[in-house]
C-alpha cells in the first residue's frame, strides 16, 4: 500500500514521481574526490619537505597557476619534484591537508584556476582584499589585430 502510493501508484494523492526523480538525481551524481587520501608517490617525510618548499614559492609569488608554479619551482630549485604531473599531485595533496586553496578567476569566457596559500589574519595596515589586488595586476591587455579593408 505505502509503496504503491509513494511511488506513484493509483492510490494516493500524487507527487510520487517527485520521489523517484529525487532518488534518480541523488544516485546519478558523482561523489566528490577525497583529496585527503591522495598518494604523493614519495615518503611522508619527503612529501612534507616538498610541500614546505612549494608553500614558500606560492607564498612568495602569490596566487599561481600550475604552469607558473612549475616554472617558479624549477627556478627555486625545489628538490623531489619529478615532473609537472608530480607537481599537480603534490598540489592536490597539499589542498587535502588544507595548506593551499584553489580558486577560479574568470575574465569573460576564460577561466584561470589559481593556487594560493590560505589567507592569514591581515595586519592593521593590510587590506583584507590583497588577493584581489594581486589578481588585478596580472591582467594583460588584449592585443587585437587590425583588419584592413
Amino acid at each position: 500500500m505505502f509503496l504503491r502510493g509513494a511511488l506513484g501508484g493509483s492510490s494516493g494523492g500524487g507527487g510520487g514521481s517527485g520521489i523517484i526523480k529525487l532518488l534518480v538525481r541523488h544516485f546519478s551524481k558523482k561523489r566528490a574526490e577525497n583529496v585527503r587520501k591522495i598518494n604523493p608517490k614519495v615518503s611522508p617525510q619527503e612529501a612534507s619537505t616538498i610541500a614546505q618548499s612549494l608553500y614558500q614559492v606560492l607564498k612568495q609569488h602569490g596566487p599561481l597557476t600550475v604552469s607558473n608554479t612549475w616554472t617558479h619551482a624549477k627556478e627555486a630549485g625545489v628538490d623531489g619534484l619529478n615532473s609537472k604531473t608530480h607537481l599537480k599531485l603534490m598540489l592536490k595533496w597539499m589542498r587535502g591537508r588544507k595548506m593551499l586553496k584553489l580558486f577560479c578567476h574568470q575574465v569573460g569566457s576564460n577561466k584561470k584556476f589559481l593556487h594560493s596559500t590560505l589567507p592569514e589574519e591581515p595586519s592593521e595596515g593590510e587590506s583584507s582584499n590583497s588577493v584581489g589586488v594581486k589578481l588585478e595586476t596580472e591582467k594583460r591587455p588584449i592585443k587585437r589585430k587590425k583588419i584592413s579593408h
